[in-house]
């Protein structure tokens, strides 16, 4: 039913020829975090799962911004008693939690990039594990431009951040195809023009992009 939603509003709302395709990277380009990962991060604080969680969300997007580094990130939810050792260990659980990559995503990308359209990477990321992915992940190299959060201060789903990446494009939103898990990102992205869909997984994003005569 999803597929059928989304190639009826294509055919009939937006004929546009693509440009470029655009992934978010938590959960689409990458595998999402073990289930426990909540779990781990509260042993670890010395708290309760469901307040780790509560916590855990609400300073994110300073992290994000880059107005937080990881340790001053838990420093703050936790309190300035915390020692250095348990810091360092909520960031390394944390950032390793988002290491696992899918290569049908990667697969995905490829095929976008030699079919010759513009490929992108717009995420929310802090600093310390957009440092080391440009270090370490393949995929990183793979696009033609990433925007991220902490290096341009806005975070999804504020505007600015859309308005980055279609600068950085030279491309009218309704030639920017976007996809994203968080549905209030994908619905900032629409209300923008940009032609946003929620991720569901690498084959249906597939299936979306030969309807639209992206891939073949």
């Amino acid at each position: 039913m999803f597929l059928e939603e989304v190639q009826k509003r294509h055919q009939e709302k937006n004929t546009t020829v693509p440009r470029a395709v655009v992934f978010d990277f938590g959960k689409v380009i990458s595998f999402p975090p073990d289930p426990g990962i909540m779990d781990e991060l509260a042993s670890v604080a010395g708290i309760d799962v469901k307040t780790m969680d509560t916590l855990v969300w609400a300073y994110r997007g300073e992290y994000d911004r880059g107005i937080l580094n990881g340790k001053d990130y838990y420093r703050t939810m936790l309190g300035p008693s915390v020692d250095d050792a348990t810091l360092e260990q909520l960031v390394k659980i944390d950032l390793d939690s988002w290491k696992r990559i899918n290569p049908d995503t990667v697969m995905l990308m490829e095929d976008i990039k030699a079919a010759g359209y513009t490929l992108g990477i717009l995420s929310n990321m802090p600093q310390e594990f957009l440092d080391w992915a440009r270090v370490s992940l393949p995929v990183f190299r793979l696009p033609h431009l990433g925007i991220f959060s902490c290096e341009t201060g806005s975070i999804k789903p504020e505007t600015a951040i859309y308005e980055i990446l279609l600068h950085s494009l030279s491309c009218r939103p309704e030639e920017v195809v976007f996809f994203d898990d968080i549905p209030i990102n994908v619905e900032k992205a629409c209300s923008l023009g940009i032609q946003g869909l929620v991720w569901q997984d690498p084959q249906t994003a597939r299936d979306i992009l030969q309807k639209m005569q992206v891939l073949g």
